[in-house]
């Protein structure tokens, strides 16, 4: 049997060696005046050096995992943080410039902008992303024929690439040759309009993740109890007061969850921006999102400082919605549904 040097169980148990090893330790420790291990302390030890050795190679599958996110996540983050202090542009040695980045990104009339219109951003798509998402879940719940297309039908769109679903959605909304003004027969400019570029832009990020939070919806319908249902029908509840009494409190676990990462989402939002509107129209632009922003002042303007600064302020942001969402559903959230 291999050994562990150093531990305590070197010898195996079940060996005329480790009997007398073991035999030899206990009665030295009675001629001392103290007890000897008891059977359960010896088992104690023994499936202790079992785990570790079962440890081994368990860690040693992990350690690909683990390599990859300290390189890729926890290394990139630490960097933005450090890059948020100094001034650089990829050609001149980096300077260190304290909260220099803060005060200057603070201050921008364009990174204001941008902040609010990500706030307008959210406040357009998370309502009806979470309200349709669940009117499509209870539709699939009623298990009609065709169930199972639609679902698939519903979760393409968040399958697919957002720039690519953004380059195809340009071409609908094409004030020219677009499929949208074709249909309709009049010429309207969705993305250069400026009264009309944020909805357009709102409507294409609903559509495609509605499927997305309908499926989360419809797995936690799927969890509450039949009994439950059946027992509120008895006492005469109708469908509207079954959904505002009964399945909208238990399923606000899963409320939780697709608000905090349909809000995450949103503001994290660019592929979609960058292939329909590039940010415009305007200056500043009416849909330039604040990770439009990072992209632009990092690879455009070139302030790789003023960009990290930008990056750790969403992030700053996000954790703070992320705990107050938290909160507020704390004493609403109900796991157990038996």
């Amino acid at each position: 049997m291999t050994s562990i040097p150093g531990d305590a169980a070197d010898v195996d148990a079940a060996s005329p060696e480790g009997r007398r090893s073991r035999t030899g330790r206990d009665d030295s420790l009675r001629s001392r005046g103290r007890p000897g291990p008891t059977p359960a302390d010896r088992g104690d030890r023994a499936r202790r050096v079992r785990r570790r050795r079962q440890a081994v190679p368990a860690y040693a599958m992990l350690t690909p995992s683990l390599i990859g996110v300290f390189v890729f996540l926890l290394v990139p983050v630490v960097a933005v943080f450090v890059l948020s202090l100094m001034k650089w542009d990829l050609i001149s040695p980096a300077r260190w410039v304290g909260l220099d980045n803060f005060v200057a990104v603070l201050t921008s009339e364009r990174f204001l902008n941008s902040a609010w219109v990500s706030v307008a951003f959210a406040l357009l798509t998370i309502p009806f992303t979470v309200g349709l998402g669940l009117l499509l879940a209870v539709g699939l719940n009623r298990r009609l024929p065709g169930s199972s297309l639609l679902r698939i039908v519903y979760v393409l769109p968040w399958v697919c690439a957002p720039l690519t679903l953004g380059i195809v959605w340009k071409w609908i909304f094409d004030p020219t040759n677009g499929a949208l003004n074709a249909m309709l027969g009049r010429r309207i400019e969705w993305l250069t309009d400026l009264s009309l570029a944020m909805p357009s832009v709102a409507f294409v990020q609903v559509w495609s993740t509605v499927g997305y939070v309908s499926l989360f919806y419809l797995a936690g319908l799927q969890q509450i109890p039949v009994a439950v249902t059946e027992a509120a029908r008895l006492d005469g509840a109708g469908p509207a007061r079954m959904l505002r009494s009964i399945t909208l409190p238990l399923l606000n676990p899963t409320t939780f969850f697709v608000t905090v990462t349909s809000v995450i989402a949103s503001f994290q939002v660019f592929d979609l921006i960058y292939a329909l509107t590039r940010g415009g129209p305007g200056i500043p632009g009416r849909t330039d999102v604040i990770a439009a922003r990072i992209y632009d002042e990092a690879f455009v303007s070139l302030r790789f400082g003023r960009a990290a600064a930008m990056a750790v302020i969403l992030f700053v942001v996000l954790v703070v919605i992320t705990f107050l969402q938290q909160r507020f559903f704390r004493s609403r959230l109900t796991y157990d549904l038996s």
